[in-house]
């Protein structure tokens, strides 16, 4: 008989801050939600409702799209377990792991450069609003 799999710690709910710089960001993997859902990844495999915690404000649909697409893309794996309950986990593949630390250095740089980007973003918007 095998073992379940250790389950990681429960995500914290305010892992992402709402005012997260995370559309400051200039790179993107996937779409607006994907290096969020690899962080959330992290630490181990984690089910749909675990995912939607920390990701407050995503639809289920948007959840869905992005999983479908890191998955197609190679960076997560999904595990579906049959039992009594059907589950299914998601979990980083060796692909998806290998872009946490040029993650890491992306989030650094937007920190270091935070001011520069609410004030260019804050120009951009400013001129656009003129141009109506």
């Amino acid at each position: 008989m095998t073992n379940p799999p250790v389950r990681p710690a429960p995500l914290d709910p305010e892992m992402f801050d709402p005012v997260c710089p995370s559309a400051l960001v200039p790179f993107r993997v996937g779409d607006k939600w994907a290096t969020l859902i690899l962080r959330c990844l992290e630490d181990g495999p984690r089910r749909f409702s675990e995912l939607k915690v920390p990701l407050r404000g995503i639809t289920a649909k948007s959840l869905t799209q992005s999983l479908r697409a890191l998955e197609r893309d190679g960076f997560v794996a999904r595990t579906e377990r049959e039992g009594a309950v059907r589950r299914v986990d998601y979990a980083l593949t060796t692909l998806g792991r290998g872009l946490l630390g040029p993650l890491d250095t992306a989030c650094a740089w937007t920190r270091e450069h935070w001011d520069e980007l609410i004030d260019a973003q804050e120009a951009g918007l400013a001129r656009a609003a003129g141009r109506h």
